[in-house]
């Protein structure tokens, strides 16, 4: 418990460090493209293969190439829109896996390979994305992850009875599920009503965006599961101690990062001013 606490807090001072410290871009860039590197060798850990042993110069290769996709989408803001499009439509289509294993794993195949540089990289330039526009936007969009996680696991555990998804994470429950949600809308409704000046079709239009980034912070909790326990893998890392990888932290963020900065991007095209 003490080394993930400590853990825990070094993780927390390094990315407060990154995001508030200073408005040089560098260290969070910096950040993200080495997150983008560790995420892709663990990523390529989990992906199908014909032996039991995994060939690490490989991983660090599809590793470093994941970095440089997220190098080059953070440089070239249209190539960042085409990765959040992709991770958009990848998680519509991993709703159905999810919701259909382990019945059905067809998508357990090489294809994930060309999927994780989608995911991993639409995610870390989303993060930077927001934490360009304001650092605040991305703790905001932190502060409904870690609500709706934390709500989930206290309400879950004092209330959980029904499985949100047994085969998949047989812990989650749908009343956990619920705890998490309304976690997230107490937060949604203070920063609505503390900070930002809209009419009521903003706030709705907000709140909406809100509701469905933490509906995808727990799909993306629910896919990284899925594809741990289908590749017999309980941790994706060791880099984390006590936490396990980087994939393991960021999963949520996976889904939740792209569609919350792809919603804002939105919101800005069509007048609402955040």
């Amino acid at each position: 418990m003490l080394e993930r606490i400590i853990t825990a807090l070094v993780l927390v001072a390094v990315v407060l460090s990154c995001m508030f410290a200073t408005q040089s871009q560098y260290p969070m860039l910096i950040l993200m493209i080495v997150a983008a590197g560790v995420a892709g060798y663990e990523w390529f850990k989990l992906m199908p293969r014909k032996t039991n042993q995994i060939i690490k110069p490989f991983a660090w290769c599809y590793g470093l190439v994941t970095a440089a996709l997220a190098t080059l989408a953070l440089y070239f803001k249209d190539i960042a829109l085409l990765l959040w499009c992709a991770s958009i439509l990848s998680w519509l289509v991993s709703v159905y896996w999810v919701k259909n294993y382990p019945e059905y794993d067809g998508w357990y195949n090489n294809s994930l390979y060309f999927l994780g540089f989608v995911l991993v990289a639409a995610a870390v330039t989303a993060i930077f994305a927001l934490w360009f526009s304001s650092p605040w936007w991305l703790m905001y969009l932190f502060l409904l992850v870690w609500g709706a996680d934390s709500g989930a696991y206290f309400v879950g555990r004092k209330f959980g009875k029904k499985k949100l998804a047994p085969d998949v994470s047989p812990n989650k429950s749908v009343e956990g599920l619920y705890g998490g949600i309304l976690t997230s809308m107490i937060i949604v409704i203070a920063v609505e009503i503390l900070y930002l000046d809209l009419t009521l079709a903003q706030h709705i239009l907000f709140l909406i965006l809100s509701i469905v980034t933490v509906f995808s912070s727990v799909l993306g909790d629910l896919f990284e599961s899925m594809i741990k326990r289908r590749a017999g893998i309980k941790d994706s890392g060791r880099i984390l101690p006590g936490h396990g990888g980087v994939l393991d932290r960021i999963d949520s963020l996976l889904a939740a990062a792209p569609i919350f900065a792809a919603g804002m991007y939105v919101l800005k095209l069509i007048g609402v001013d955040l």
